[in-house]
């Protein structure tokens, strides 16, 4: 008889839906739990029972032990899986569990607190003997000890939150005048993410390559490892782009950093998945940095090379089944990559956007990992990952191609997203040619932002004919000929337009009084699929249009389309400089940086929004005084919101 039959998955979003799929599979009915941000969402459509645990914000849902116990309870769970982030590696949340009867999907509660909390992860693996990044672990957090302990290590320096990962409660510091700001906001961030402001200082490793191995092991003695992933694509201490195996490793390095992950393993009795962290240099010299007693957001590139699915092994191994396999019957075969599908502004410093989903269609040609629908809201209060999508190959250039292609093809409107830089990232030729360490990203960015003024202009022209047929209606019941005068914004650029019927469903259009292009509608611009030809080279879209806005996916990437053609045209000395202080996005006010009365300095860092539990600071937008803030810390405000005004001094 089985050990559990209903699991409740304590978590949300794409992860939830991923465990709901595979507890089906095997049987077990499933239990979704939600806050009031997500009560439409779809992993909470998708279960068969679902519980409400709390209001938006993590504190008050999602990290609420008691709540999350007690809708165990009430929904007659007697397992929980707690997927990753949230409480995943909370020791005292496993506890909770075993204390009400529960099980516990993953590692006891004293294997998380032997290797979840980093500091202590480290204490272990150098008793181990297990090479690690010279660092400070020790229990005194005072900003004189962490500042001297920085010194001693040597700059830059790595500071990281001991209780979490994802990036929270992680600076990268190059000296010492920069040290106590950046300690100052890790340890808020990492204290707002997590609960715990307490961090480690590690030696930073320059451009290493960023080597994590899987391993499994049941509670009988048993332990192997899966390979290793590549996971050095990175943006701010977070993971963009993940592989199998890595391009790196040969098999003897993989044998023994597996070995060395399996030991650690089975030295604190280690039950169920777990990865083992390392820094890897150009000498074939690795480090550990920790270890995640959970499952990885980026196990579906191991899932791909090794034919095993490693929830379901999760689940076997919680029931108390022993491993189905052994080292020996490992195989690695071809080669995987995900990307990490983003609701970010790349162009605007990377800033976490929420909102409405317009419309969403994975590609066909890809595992698509998410939890998205058409009209699906992304709430300001979680994570910006929205989905994983992969790709898998013979060969590891095969695997790329096919990713960048459903990468190209995969429809996701109505917010601005990570899409175009990760397009970017996988046709570069460092990365196509398998030489990315973590420092890519940083390196490169210049080229993966970079404008491409051909594709700007083919969406403008395909903008200008949206506009045109919306406008007029497709056939045009009118035999005319006379042009038509727009003006738009395209991702917040103006463009304007004159286009000139030329016959059924033909157009001439003059965009910004460059050479006239010739174009075509194939289709009805409907919401949806709309086909076109630009200078006799047919192409297709999708649309969705929404009043004045209009959402488009052409060439691989998602546009905003605003008709103001009837707008006022703002005079040119209209607007800048009007000292407000606007919200960039939808967020909670974590910190005031100034008060009332305070005169700053043009750029003077006024207040902190934490967004998608990531903080940012925004700065005076001119010199002056502060003449109103309209925020307290603990308000929620929306994007465009004045939070402050700043007057003449």
């Amino acid at each position: 008889m089985s050990a559990f039959k209903k699991i409740l998955i304590a978590n949300r979003g794409e992860i939830a839906v991923r465990v709901m799929r595979t507890a089906r599979a095997m049987g077990y009915r499933t239990v979704a739990v939600y806050s009031r941000a997500d009560a439409d969402a779809e992993h909470v459509r998708l279960a068969d029972e679902a519980v409400c645990i709390g209001e938006p914000l993590p504190a008050q849902s999602y990290l609420n032990i008691d709540a999350i116990v007690a809708a165990a309870r009430a929904s007659g769970a007697d397992a929980v899986h707690p997927g990753y982030g949230f409480l995943a590696e909370n020791a005292a949340f496993a506890q909770a569990c075993r204390d009400a009867g529960l099980v516990f999907i993953g590692p006891s509660p004293e294997a998380i607190v032997a290797m979840g909390d980093k500091a202590g992860a480290k204490r272990l693996m150098q008793a181990a003997g297990v090479p690690c990044i010279p660092g400070y672990q020790g229990d005194d957090q005072s900003t004189a000890t962490l500042a001297a302990e920085a010194e001693r290590i040597g700059w830059p320096v790595m500071i990281k939150a001991t209780a979490g990962g994802g990036g929270r409660g992680m600076r990268l510091v190059a000296s010492a005048g920069a040290f106590a700001d950046q300690l100052q906001s890790a340890q808020s961030e990492a204290l707002h993410a997590f609960g715990d402001a307490t961090v480690i200082l590690e030696r930073a490793i320059v451009a290493p390559r960023h080597i994590e191995i899987q391993v499994f092991a049941d509670r009988h003695g048993h332990a192997i490892h899966l390979g290793e992933r590549d996971c050095s694509v990175q943006r701010r201490h977070q993971k963009v782009i993940e592989e199998a195996p890595s391009p790196a490793v040969d098999a003897a390095l993989r044998a023994r950093m597996g070995a060395t992950a399996v030991a650690a393993a089975k030295a604190i009795a280690y039950e169920g998945a777990g990865t083992l962290e390392f820094l890897l240099d150009a000498q074939d010299q690795y480090w550990f940095m920790e270890m995640n007693t959970r499952l990885q957001v980026e196990h579906p590139v191991t899932e791909a090379v090794t034919g095993l699915d490693l929830v379901e092994l999760q689940l076997r191994v919680a029931a108390g089944e022993p491993l189905p396999l052994t080292q020996d019957d490992v195989r690695i075969t071809g080669h995987a990559i995900e990307v990490r599908l983003c609701a970010e502004d790349p162009q605007q410093g990377f800033l976490p956007q929420s909102g409405t989903l317009t419309a969403w269609r994975p590609s066909s040609t890809l595992r698509t990992e998410h939890a998205l629908r058409d009209g699906a809201e992304v709430p300001p209060f979680y994570d910006s990952m929205i989905a994983k999508l992969i790709a898998s190959g013979r060969t590891r250039d095969e695997a790329r191609q096919r990713l960048l292609a459903g990468l190209r093809d995969t429809v996701a409107l109505g917010l601005p997203t990570n899409q175009p830089l990760l397009q970017r990232a996988l046709a570069h030729p460092v990365f196509a040619g398998g030489g990315a360490t973590t420092a890519f990203i940083g390196d490169h960015l210049d080229a993966l932002l970079a404008a491409d003024a051909a594709a700007d202009t083919r969406a403008a022209l395909l903008a200008a004919l949206l506009l045109q047929t919306g406008a007029r209606g497709w056939p045009s019941p009118l035999a005319h000929t006379l042009p038509n005068a727009l003006r738009f914004a395209l991702d917040g650029t103006v463009h304007t337009a004159r286009v000139t019927p030329r016959g059924a469903a033909h157009f001439e259009v003059v965009l910004d009084d460059a050479a006239p292009a010739t174009l075509a509608l194939l289709a009805l611009p409907d919401d949806g699929p709309v086909r076109f030809a630009c200078n006799g080279v047919a192409a297709q879209a999708w649309v969705v249009r929404r009043g004045e806005r209009t959402d488009l996916h052409f060439d691989g990437r998602a546009h905003r389309l605003d008709d103001l053609t009837h707008v006022a045209v703002p005079r040119a000395d209209a607007g800048g400089g009007d000292g407000l202080l606007r919200a960039s996005m939808n967020g909670r006010v974590v910190a005031l940086l100034a008060a009332e009365g305070d005169t700053v300095s043009a750029g003077q860092p006024l207040v902190t929004l934490e967004a998608m539990k990531m903080e940012h600071v925004h700065c005076a937008p001119r010199a002056g005084r502060v003449a109103a803030l309209h925020v307290a810390v603990g308000t929620q405000v929306a994007a465009r919101h004045i939070v402050a005004e700043i007057a003449e001094a």
